[in-house]
């Protein structure tokens, strides 16, 4: 096999291990894995080897006389006898792990996001550490080594543009014949000149003598050429710019938050006497990987796991997915619960998922008189319920309908998804994590 064609299986593995990756939340066994990794299975995991070729019989100091043998892995030594588990060549004995690869949360929420063109960013809210950034903010004092002088020259600058005007002009049209400061004023008021009368009475006395140059200020207009302040400057250059105090900026580091991004994800389950082994089987199938892609996308999680039929308890990861019960259903005393248990992670600090799972089936007019308003007094990023009917909707199982029917289709802080067997799983997350609104906070 050549070098092209390994490069290639290269690339093939890494797209088979996507492939594997939706698979596995599928179909696969949610339980392995050891704590904070996840294992996912890969029906391809022979990885390509470079070895050396036929033609080259150069040495890198490997093999029989420093020389590599035709087809000896690069960078292996060449194997010797009783080089194993085994001896005397045998095969040994222990086991390989060669049909999983191992992942952290943090490279899941990364492949998932790959996999289903996820785009969830989450929000620091508490904020652990404040660095000083570059000097790009500006105050109106400060030390004399922080002055924006570059600001100050440009407002001094768009000054002088403002406030020169045609010196040497003005003093001609004083020169014309039986003119007035206050003709003269005038006349430059209408050319929009800022020059004050002092300076126009003190200019036509200069050119007393010279009164009666010009019978009209036509005339000068038409003799005399008249420069704007740029010709002025490009001709002259600049001899002062006018400075003023309120024109001083003195710049100052932008102080920079870094913010923990901190999450505490609600898990809420119906285990009432209708939940039935493959529904239990299917919230597990889309929990697991939402605890999973969170945990890998927030700095630290948290998670609260809650069952309920009639009542609502707080339960432990381990038991949440495999709790029976008999009794009957109110969804509406979950969400009391986590209401309550909430209070010790504040909105201001916290980002908060609440999810919820079930058959669909309440009590008679719980969803809307108990569960709607609860879900939207708690603060949340998101709320979400996800129906499992591994038979399709039952006669009473109204819940997730009622929920989508009054909050909307696109709801921008809460989702509703249908997973009716293992093919649905994926979609469903995506429903739920794609949901999310990105001016929550």
């Amino acid at each position: 096999m050549g070098l092209r064609d390994d490069l290639e299986r290269f690339r093939e593995v890494g797209e088979k291990r996507r492939e594997d990756l939706a698979d596995f939340i599928q179909y696969g066994d949610l339980g392995g894995g050891r704590p904070n990794q996840i294992q996912i299975p890969v029906k391809i995991v022979s990885l390509p080897e470079f070895e050396y070729d036929q033609r080259d019989k150069g040495g890198v100091g490997q093999g029989d006389g420093d020389t590599p043998d035709v087809g000896q892995p690069v960078g292996q030594p060449q194997p010797q006898p009783g080089d194993g588990d085994g001896e005397d060549g045998e095969p040994g004995e222990e086991g390989g792990e060669h049909e999983y690869y191992e992942m952290d949360p943090e490279e899941f929420a990364q492949e998932l996001d790959e996999e289903l063109g996820l785009d969830l960013e989450p929000k620091g809210k508490t904020v652990v550490e404040e660095t000083e950034g570059p000097f790009t903010d500006l105050t109106r004092t400060g030390p004399d080594s922080t002055l924006d002088f570059e600001r100050m020259f440009k407002e001094g600058l768009k000054r002088k543009l403002a406030m020169d005007f045609d010196e040497d002009f003005v003093r001609e049209v004083c020169k014309v014949e039986g003119i007035t400061p206050r003709d003269v004023f005038e006349w430059a008021r209408g050319e929009n000149l800022p020059v004050s009368m002092a300076w126009i009475e003190e200019a036509h006395d200069e050119v007393a003598d010279e009164r009666g140059t010009w019978s009209s200020i036509e005339e000068v207009e038409d003799n005399v050429d008249r420069q704007s302040v740029q010709q002025q400057i490009r001709r002259e250059g600049i001899k002062h710019v006018p400075f003023r105090r309120e024109d001083e900026r003195y710049r100052y580091p932008e102080i920079i938050e870094e913010k923990e991004k901190n999450v505490v994800v609600v898990n809420i389950r119906d285990v009432s006497g209708s939940m039935r082994e493959k529904k239990r089987e299917l919230v597990e199938r889309t929990f697991t990987p939402l605890d999973w892609y969170l945990q890998g996308k927030y700095d630290n999680a948290e998670f609260v796991y809650i069952a309920h039929d009639a009542d609502a308890w707080e339960v432990e990861r381990e038991n949440f997915f495999g709790i029976r019960s008999g009794g009957g259903t109110k969804i509406s005393s979950a969400y009391e619960l986590a209401a309550e248990l909430l209070e010790e992670y504040p909105w201001s600090e916290w980002n908060r998922y609440v999810f919820a799972a079930g058959d669909s089936e309440n009590s008679s007019n719980d969803t809307e008189e108990r569960v709607i308003p609860m879900m939207e007094e708690i603060d949340a990023n998101l709320h979400a319920y996800v129906e499992t009917q591994p038979s399709g909707n039952a006669i009473n199982a109204t819940h997730a309908e009622e929920l989508e029917r009054h909050f909307g289709p696109d709801s921008e802080d809460v989702a509703v998804a249908y997973v009716n067997g293992e093919a649905d799983v994926t979609d469903a997350i995506y429903e739920i994590l794609s949901t999310e609104s990105e001016t929550n906070e």
